[in-house]
Order: C-alpha cells, then sequence, then structure tokens
C-alpha cells in the first residue's frame, strides 16, 4: 500500500469522480483508476460504488476513508515538523474566488499582488485558485475543500464561517438612457416594484448579488425574471447597453459599458452587493493557509460603513 494510492483514494471521495480527481491531483485520470483500483486489491474490498452519476464510499469505504485521511494527515504533520527546523513554509492554499474578484483592486485590498508577494516569499507553498458560485465555494469551505474564499454575501454567513468584509456597494439598475424605466424614475431612482416583469440580466444563480435579488423580490410577492445571466457584472452591463434588459449590477459596474447607460438606484428597500473574505470558524487546517489568512487579513481595507 502506498501513500499515492490513498491519496488518490481520499480525492475520488471528495471530488464524486475520477475525472475531477485527477484534475485536482494534476495527474491523468486512468492514473487515478489504476491506483485505486490496485488499493481496492490489496485489501480485498470494494471501496467505491461507480454505479451512479456520482463516484460515493461503500460501506468499506467510508471506514477505510477515516483511517487514509489519517494516514495522510499524519505523513503532513511529519513534514510539517522537520519545515519548521529549517524555517521553510510548504503545502498547498486552495483558495475559492467569485469571477472577477482577482481584476481591479479593492481599496488597498490587490489580491493578485498579495498572491504574487507571498508566493516570493514562500516559493514551496502551492496555490490553487478556482472561481465558482458563493454558494457553493461557501458549502467547501465548510466541507475542508477550500481553505479561503473570496465570495458574495446574500445574508448572514452560514454556521461555522468567518467573513471579513471587503465591499459594500449600492447595487444599481443599468438600462440604456432611452428605457422607460428611466422616465419612471424620481431622482434617479426606481423601486424595486417597477423590476416587476420587466426582462433583467443579472449573475447566476448561487452568486450573492443573485441572491440578494432574488430574497428581496420575494419579499415584494414577485419573482424576478431573468432572461440573461452571466458571471461578470461587466458582461451584465453590456448586455443592458445593447437593450436586452435591466442590468442588476453594483453601482460602477455599469461605467465598464461605456456610455449610453443609465444607472437608477434601487429604494424599496435599497439593496447592496457585498464581498467578504470568509474562512472556517476554526481557521484553516494547514500551516501555509493560516499564514497567507494573516498575511490577507493585516492587509485588508477598513470595515466599510454600514450603508443608510
Amino acid at each position: 500500500m502506498e501513500l499515492a494510492q490513498l491519496r488518490y483514494f481520499v480525492a475520488v471521495v471528495e471530488e464524486g469522480g475520477f475525472t475531477r480527481a485527477a484534475g485536482r491531483l494534476h495527474v491523468s485520470q486512468p492514473g487515478v483508476s489504476a491506483q485505486v483500483g490496485q488499493l481496492e486489491r490489496e485489501l480485498g474490498q470494494r471501496l467505491l460504488d461507480r454505479s451512479g452519476r456520482r463516484v460515493t464510499p461503500t460501506d468499506a469505504g467510508e471506514a477505510v476513508l477515516v483511517h487514509a485521511r489519517a494516514a495522510l494527515a499524519a505523513v503532513e504533520a511529519v513534514r510539517r515538523t522537520a519545515d519548521e527546523f529549517s524555517g521553510l513554509l510548504r503545502g498547498r492554499v486552495a483558495l475559492g474566488l467569485i469571477p472577477g474578484a482577482a481584476g481591479a483592486p479593492v481599496d488597498s485590498f490587490d489580491l493578485v499582488s498579495l498572491l504574487g508577494d507571498f508566493h516570493d516569499a514562500h516559493p514551496q507553498v502551492e496555490m490553487s485558485l478556482t472561481e465558482d458560485t458563493s454558494e457553493r465555494m461557501l458549502a467547501a469551505l465548510r466541507g475542508g475543500r477550500l481553505d479561503l474564499a473570496v465570495v458574495g454575501l446574500a445574508g448572514e454567513p452560514p454556521p461555522g464561517v468567518t467573513v471579513r468584509l471587503l465591499l459594500d456597494e449600492p447595487l444599481v439598475a443599468a438600462v440604456r438612457a432611452d428605457d422607460p424605466l428611466v422616465r419612471e424614475a424620481v431622482d434617479g431612482s426606481v423601486a424595486l416594484a417597477a423590476l416587476r416583469g420587466r426582462p433583467l440580466i443579472c449573475l447566476p444563480r448561487g452568486t450573492g448579488l443573485r441572491g440578494v435579488l432574488e430574497r428581496a423580490c420575494a419579499e415584494a410577492g414577485f419573482a424576478p425574471r431573468v432572461d440573461f445571466e452571466a458571471a461578470a457584472p461587466a458582461v451584465l452591463a453590456r448586455l443592458a447597453a445593447r437593450g436586452l434588459g435591466v442590468a442588476v449590477v453594483p453601482d460602477g459596474a455599469h461605467a465598464q459599458a461605456g456610455p449610453g447607460l443609465v444607472a437608477l438606484r434601487i429604494t424599496g428597500p435599497e439593496l447592496s452587493g457585498r464581498v467578504a473574505l470568509a474562512w472556517r470558524a476554526d481557521g484553516p487546517a494547514g500551516p501555509a493557509a493560516r499564514s497567507l489568512l494573516a498575511r490577507l487579513r493585516s492587509a485588508l481595507p477598513p470595515v466599510p460603513r454600514p450603508r443608510g
């Protein structure tokens, strides 16, 4: 039995399939299958149920999984202990990002520069960056599949997750200047109810901004009609500039589509898009992730003032 076999087995269980596990481990899918198959033959037990769309552990696999994780954790502890004597930080950090989070800096919080500085100081640390919806990343944080994440918040963070706010920006309805909504606006604002039945352009389900919109609309007694979805606010603004609907975006995103768009403040109630750095309440498991979190927290801008 080899550690690689245990590592592959754990990855397949956590990812729910051989292909995703292979991508996470940066190896070929046949190699993962072969190693896990060899482990099953050595143990004389089928560890994985491959019959469904998602690969799941059998009863024997569940029992073995506990010890496999413990063995891998023990090996990592041995490596960390040795590294402490040499002053070397190594390991792997899994960081999740909402689309666009690595783009323009938020105040003094330039994520790309901070990650670059951290890599320069600790070149032995492997960094894994993935983009996903906030909903899935928060679940991955709680499940230990991510160490840190930059997420959008639709409400309070789930239990077991700590957040630090990076941005709290009003949401606006961005439309072309000839849109009827502009004529209905009063002092540059429109009521949320004015969006009832209108074709909307918004971020996908599972994102913080979409959650804010859907929750507010539900409380107002209607479901939003979303005709177009895109992962980046700037793309939403460009679709609105084309006259395809009303883009619900953070204030400022509409400017990226060029002239021709009017941003109307949404009232009754006012909506805001919040972006936060999130991590498990008990802290990341590995020393590399803990060190990166400390660096990011020290670079965070002041907490934005509550709106209103």
